[in-house]
C-alpha cells in the first residue's frame, strides 16, 4: 500500500471508529433525555460533527480504492469532506470544547472526532490532494450541504425543542443571535472553501494525481 492510500486508510479508521464509538455509547446508555432509541440516534446523526466524520469515512475510503479519483460529484464530496471536518475541528476546539464531561469512551471518541480525524484529513489533502480538483463550481456546490443542514437544524429545532450545538439553541438566544452565529460559521466555511481553490491551482501535484493535461479548463472555473 502506497502513501497517499495508507494515509486514507488511516483517516477513515480514525473517523469510522469515532462515529462507531458514538453509536455503541448511544446504544448502551439507552434513550436518556431524548425519551426513545429512535430520538436518540436521529440527535446522534443530526450532530454536524458526526454527518462530517461520516462523509469523511466514505470519501477516504473512495480514496483508499482510487488515491487519483476524479468526478463532478467527488469534487464536490471531497472538497465538502475537507471543509466540513475543518469547520468542525476549528468550532469545536474554539467555542464548545470542555462544555460537556467526558466519559473515557467519550473522550476517546471526542479525540477521533474532533482533533485526530481534522488534522488527517487536512494534512492529507495537503500532502496528497488529489489536485487540481477545485473551481468555482466546486466551492458554491460544496456549500449546499451544509446549508442544507442549517435548514434542517432550524425546522426540526422548532418542531421538537431540540438543537444540537448551544449556539443554534434559538429557545435559549433567539433566532437573532442564532442566525448570526450560524452566519459567522458560514463565512468561516466559504473562506476555507476559496483559500482550499487558491491552494489547489498553486500546489504541486501529488504524485497519484493525473497530469493537468486531461483537457480543456473547466467551465465552472
Amino acid at each position: 500500500m502506497n502513501a497517499p492510500r495508507a494515509w486514507h486508510a488511516v483517516t477513515a479508521l480514525a473517523a469510522g471508529t469515532g462515529v462507531l464509538m458514538e453509536v455503541v455509547v448511544a446504544l448502551l446508555d439507552g434513550p436518556g433525555p431524548a425519551g426513545s432509541m429512535l430520538e436518540r440516534l436521529v440527535r446522534l446523526f443530526s450532530y454536524f460533527t458526526v454527518l462530517s466524520n461520516v462523509l469523511v469515512c466514505v470519501v477516504a475510503v473512495l480514496l483508499v480504492i482510487a488515491p487519483a479519483r476524479d468526478g463532478r460529484l467527488f469534487r464536490v464530496a471531497r472538497l465538502d469532506a475537507l471543509l466540513c471536518i475543518a469547520v468542525t475541528g476549528i468550532v469545536y476546539n474554539t467555542v464548545l470544547t470542555g462544555l460537556v464531561e467526558l466519559s473515557a469512551a467519550g473522550a476517546v471518541s471526542n479525540f477521533l472526532l474532533h482533533v485526530l480525524t481534522p488534522v488527517l484529513v487536512v494534512v492529507g489533502w495537503l500532502l496528497f490532494g488529489p489536485r487540481p480538483r477545485i473551481d468555482r463550481r466546486t466551492i458554491w456546490w460544496s456549500a449546499v450541504p451544509p446549508l442544507a443542514w442549517i435548514a434542517y437544524t432550524f425546522v426540526r429545532g422548532a418542531i421538537v425543542d431540540w438543537y444540537p450545538y448551544p449556539f443554534l439553541d434559538v429557545g435559549a438566544n433567539g433566532y437573532l443571535a442564532s442566525l448570526v452565529s450560524t452566519a459567522l460559521v458560514a463565512v468561516v466555511f466559504l473562506a476555507l472553501a476559496f483559500g482550499a481553490g487558491w491552494l489547489d491551482q498553486r500546489m504541486k501535484l501529488g504524485a497519484d494525481s493525473p497530469s493537468r493535461r486531461q483537457g480543456p479548463p473547466d467551465p465552472g472555473r
